[in-house]
């Protein structure tokens, strides 16, 4: 477990209703007890970090004790800002005539497919930036395994949009000169009212500031590629329950992790029926359950692996996330297996 919490990011990940809040919160706990400063942050858009901690935590840094502080994103607050941030750039570079036109194409973006995960990233890329400076662990409590492989594969989605722009900035830039030299400036000059800003702004300083808008973009996502990638700086936990349908999403969600270079450290295996249970009911299911358990160690043999009982109570409080995080600890703890070592399925 030292060797996990000597990471700098760790991403906890799964099907939706596995216990993934419950685990990212009780690692968060024991980094933060172990005297780590710990930042846990949710990307779900159904928040239950604040229940789980009996704490009401929003869109900014809320301390949840000592070393530990919590944060749960607002993907429609982010993607406001985001729109908001990309006006202003937008703004900066056209005539004020295109104003109106920015604002109304800008404003139909903010609903399109793809913003509130393009916003989500940003702030997660930030933090991922960031956070170093003032903690030394960030645990992702994740969205739903779709949603979560979606959003991990968008630094190379945007890096490469970010790189095509670019591209396409160089090459106008050189059409631009060409036909400066040809004697036809005019055919640029009409552009210079919509596209370009004033006539008597420089073309240089108006492509410098583009390119620099761009550039900063392409290092911000491919410094988070490159983060997500590295097996030293990152790891990924995915939590699934002994159910036939989250083990189907588990294979598809390694193999997509697999795919993006993403590390898998390990499994939680959570809310396992007690050995010792009463009656015909649950003796039924606890055999079913034995044959999901075989089927998990035989599909997933090379991950590490937690095996958590089922909780008599609900998980909500500190005490509980502790008694969560002994267990957790303690297994990691007795385990010849290397943790840090990343594991390809």
């Amino acid at each position: 477990m030292d060797k996990l919490f000597d990471r700098r990011i760790v991403f906890v990940g799964g099907k939706g209703g596995v216990g993934k809040t419950t685990t990212a919160g009780a690692l968060a706990l024991m980094a933060a007890e172990s005297g780590r400063r710990t930042l846990i942050v949710s990307t779900d858009p159904a928040h239950s970090l604040g229940d789980i901690f009996d704490t009401r935590i929003g869109n900014e840094e809320t301390s949840l004790g000592p070393n530990l502080a919590g944060l749960e994103i607002d993907p429609e607050a982010e993607a406001e800002q985001h729109i908001a941030t990309v006006k202003m750039s937008m703004k900066s570079l056209v005539a004020p005539k295109m104003y109106r036109e920015v604002d109304k194409q800008l404003d139909l973006a903010r609903h399109a497919p793809g913003t509130m995960e393009a916003a989500l990233l940003e702030r997660m890329a930030d933090l991922m930036a960031e956070a170093r400076e003032r903690f030394d662990l960030l645990i992702f409590d994740t969205a739903p395994a779709g949603h979560t492989i979606r959003l991990l594969s968008l630094p190379e989605v945007l890096g490469a949009w970010s790189d095509g722009m670019l591209g396409h900035r160089d090459r106008s830039r050189k059409l631009g000169n060409l036909l400066k030299v040809f004697g036809r400036d005019h055919a640029r000059e009409d552009a210079f009212g919509m596209i370009g800003g004033s006539k008597e702004e420089p073309d240089d300083s108006r492509d410098g500031r583009i390119q620099t808008i761009l550039l900063n973009r392409r290092r911000k996502f491919h410094r988070a590629r490159e983060l997500l990638t590295d097996p030293t700086i990152t790891a990924f936990l995915l939590v699934i329950n002994p159910e036939r349908l989250p083990i189907l999403e588990s294979k598809k969600t390694l193999d997509l992790l697999k795919k993006f270079n993403i590390p898998v450290t390990g499994m939680i295996v959570n809310r396992l029926l007690p050995s010792d249970v009463d009656g015909e009911f649950l003796r039924e299911r606890r055999l079913q359950e034995d044959q999901y358990r075989a089927e998990i160690e035989q599909t997933f043999a090379r991950l590490q692996k937690v095996y958590l009982h089922l909780l008599p109570h609900d998980v909500h409080g500190v005490e509980t996330l502790r008694e969560i995080g002994l267990q957790i600890v303690g297994q990691l703890g007795d385990s010849s297996g290397d943790a840090s070592r990343p594991i390809e399925a």
